[in-house]
């Protein structure tokens, strides 16, 4: 029954894949401007946009490029094998390492890596640049969801406790002001005033990535520091939402048989809080907690443009800056894929955890 639910999950999160591969090569394919001439400036000569035209298959139908774009996403593809000028030319240099799985005549059936194309401008591979972007968005997305997770569990967990006292009331109007906080002005304001008026006291940098280029001597070399600001401007968010969820679901859980009967056997508060209440109560916020990873992955764009990480944020705004639309269809469906896999594992985990999910 499970191995059934899993398969299904699976197969459902292929289609939506497929959905979003298709949305984003319609998207980006109606948007007005010529790759070629992007790619050579706008001085280049005919001859030389034609070939880069070629190059880049814009001359051919729309119906064989979309072909081709799967072809090329896809682990297992289809590649002609000798025939250079053949719009599906197995190129060593774009689809390398690669494994043959099955030849027949000059047809062979590939295994490699999913091939995003090459920046217009950089004329780097995307993958390669989402390769070293992304480590530091997910470090960020990693960092942030712990902070929200670890503050916003105990300051719920206490409100549960002195409910309707002052403390309560102010963590309540504090999660309210930090749900509704957009991310972009909290970035501005956090970095404003914890970094710019008040820096002499914390010593933080207003902007700076994991890595910090020192020009006197010490190269390149990792600060951490530069991660403080955006992990708690980005985790302002979740935190407020786990604070109310851990709230009411303490409280919920509180008000159970069971909890009477435990205080009536004597047991300790804090035992009946950790053990018994706790973990009942901890559902929803898991599920919260795994909804918010994979969004902060994603919606990190403002917050590492603001501070400057370099993550994939940054990357995004910079390539709708310069019209680099490779860059962002990579980094469009690189993103999309990491929600897919989250909510695939949630739907898992639940299946695994709760057998009555299958049943649903």
């Amino acid at each position: 029954m499970i191995l059934r639910f899993i398969i299904k999950r699976l197969f459902y999160g292929l289609l939506v894949l497929l959905g979003v591969v298709t949305v984003i090569f319609i998207l980006f394919n109606i948007l007005p401007g010529d790759p070629a001439r992007m790619m050579l400036g706008q001085r280049a000569d005919i001859t030389s946009v034609d070939a880069i035209r070629k190059d880049l298959g814009l001359d051919k139908p729309m119906l064989a490029q979309f072909g081709n774009f799967i072809n090329d996403l896809s682990p297992i593809s289809i590649h002609h094998n000798s025939d250079k000028e053949n719009y599906w030319y197995l190129d060593p240099a774009k689809y390398s390492p690669y494994l043959k799985i099955f030849s027949a005549g000059s047809t062979s059936l590939v295994l490699k890596q999913p091939y995003m194309r090459k920046s217009y401008q950089t004329k780097r591979e995307v993958g390669r640049i989402i390769a070293e972007a992304f480590p530091k968005t997910l470090l960020l997305a990693t960092v942030s969801i712990l902070f929200a997770f670890i503050v916003g569990l105990t300051i719920g967990i206490f409100s549960a406790i002195c409910k309707d006292s002052f403390f309560d009331r102010f963590a309540t109007v504090v999660s309210v002001l930090g749900m509704s906080l957009p991310s972009f002005f909290a970035a501005i304001l956090i970095a404003w005033v914890f970094a710019f008026l008040l820096a002499d006291y914390t010593g933080l940098n207003m902007t700076g990535s994991l890595y910090t280029v020192d020009d006197f001597g010490r190269g390149e070399y990792l600060n951490l520091k530069n991660l403080i600001l955006p992990a708690i401007t980005l985790g302002i968010r979740p935190l407020g939402l786990i604070v109310e969820l851990t709230r009411n679901s303490m409280l919920e859980v509180l008000s159970q048989d069971y909890i009477r009967t435990a205080r009536a056997k004597g047991l300790s508060e804090s035992r009946i809080i950790i053990r018994h209440a706790l973990k009942n109560a901890l559902n929803p916020v898991i599920t919260a907690v795994s909804g918010w990873y994979a969004s902060l992955m994603a919606g990190a764009v403002f917050v590492e443009y603001v501070f400057d990480w370099k993550g994939i944020g940054v990357v995004i705004v910079d390539a709708l800056e310069k019209y680099d639309f490779p860059v962002i269809m990579g980094t469009v469906l690189f993103i999309s894929v990491i929600l897919i896999i989250i909510n695939i594992l949630t739907d898992i985990s639940y299946a695994l955890l709760d057998p009555r999910v299958v049943l649903e």
